[in-house]
């Protein structure tokens, strides 16, 4: 006969397995911390993620935006944080696969202080022209650059370190151009200047171009993926405009680093079923923001292929890290 002590053990097991976050007590309605360093599409990703969570686990899902150092603030308050599950952060890939290559000093080790938990999303930038080139494709602006070397100009959004400003970096080795790199806090006042003729080429996210371009003030003429923006259906890729650039941004969850695998896989369970949802992918798709669900060791094999592709891109453009 099985001992009471050894009863009571298998039954704490099996409450454990049906609790949504096994380290946290059943009746326990403390608020998970979803952090984010991002803003616009990444913050509404957040919030999104953040109202389905709620709904799959039962229990209250509170964004909390620290903006700061390119999402290293926020990143530095998960490190310090509890490996329980109450504290997470959804994280675009700069801080993994483009940062370890720039700044010399980081004050987190990208694959041993957090706990990947999920992939979630995805995104590419436009890149976007305007009366100083007069271009209205690819092809016209690649005659322009090179007519033109000393005012081949483009600014980006985020500003430097961004996904955007590497976008940048690779169409001029592609081209063998060497292109002068303005960095914007955000994109609306690099897209003005584009369109007031201030600025040649403009790198950012294309949902801030859409209104812009449909009034023609702005020419968006490529994105970045390996796919045509349904935002903007008529714009070729990069590669089908003939340029073999191929950049896009994986967004995840993340945690601290230790967390069990007991706590770590409800959540991922969840919010992989959220991303894969039609109303997910509806509700991104405004912000140029695609779903992307996937496992932890997918993305962190995602992340890993990133980081390799920005450390030969690092190299091979010069590019002088801070």
């Amino acid at each position: 006969m099985p001992t009471r002590r050894s009863a009571l053990a298998r039954l704490a097991g099996t409450a454990a397995a049906l609790c949504p976050l096994p380290l946290l007590a059943q009746d326990d309605k403390t608020a998970i911390r979803l952090l984010v360093g991002a803003s616009a599409g990444t913050d509404f990703t957040a919030r999104l993620v953040a109202e389905k969570l709620r709904d799959a686990l039962g229990r209250p899902v509170v964004v909390l935006q620290k903006l700061g150092a390119g999402q290293r603030v926020a990143l530095n308050e998960l490190q310090k944080s509890a490996p329980d599950g109450r504290t997470l952060m959804l994280v675009t890939s700069a801080p993994f696969s483009i940062y370890p290559h720039i700044y010399t000093k980081l004050d987190y080790d990208p694959l041993k202080d957090f706990t990947p938990v999920a992939g979630v999303s995805a995104f590419d930038v436009g890149i976007a022209t305007g009366p100083a080139t007069g271009a209205q494709n690819m092809k016209e602006l690649v005659a322009w650059l090179k007519a033109n070397p000393r005012q081949a100009i483009y600014g980006s959004a985020p500003g430097t370190g961004s996904l955007s400003h590497f976008v940048g970096i690779s169409l001029g080795l592609a081209l063998n151009q060497p292109m002068t790199h303005v960095a914007y806090k955000d994109s609306p006042v690099g897209l003005l200047d584009v369109s007031s003729g201030r600025l040649p080429i403009m790198m950012t996210g294309l949902s801030g171009m859409i209104e812009l371009h449909k009034a023609g003030r702005i020419r968006v003429i490529a994105s970045s993926g390996n796919a045509r923006s349904p935002l903007l259906p008529d714009v070729p890729t990069m590669q089908e405009a003939g340029i073999n650039v191929n950049t896009t941004s994986t967004v995840g969850i993340f945690g601290p680093a230790g967390m069990a695998p007991e706590v770590v896989r409800p959540l991922t369970t969840a919010i992989m079923a959220i991303a894969s949802t039609p109303e997910f992918r509806e509700k991104l798709a405004p912000f140029n923001v695609f779903p992307k669900p996937t496992t932890p060791q997918e993305l962190m094999a995602t992340l890993q292929a990133e980081n390799r592709q920005y450390a030969g891109l690092v190299k091979a453009s010069g590019y002088t890290p801070e």
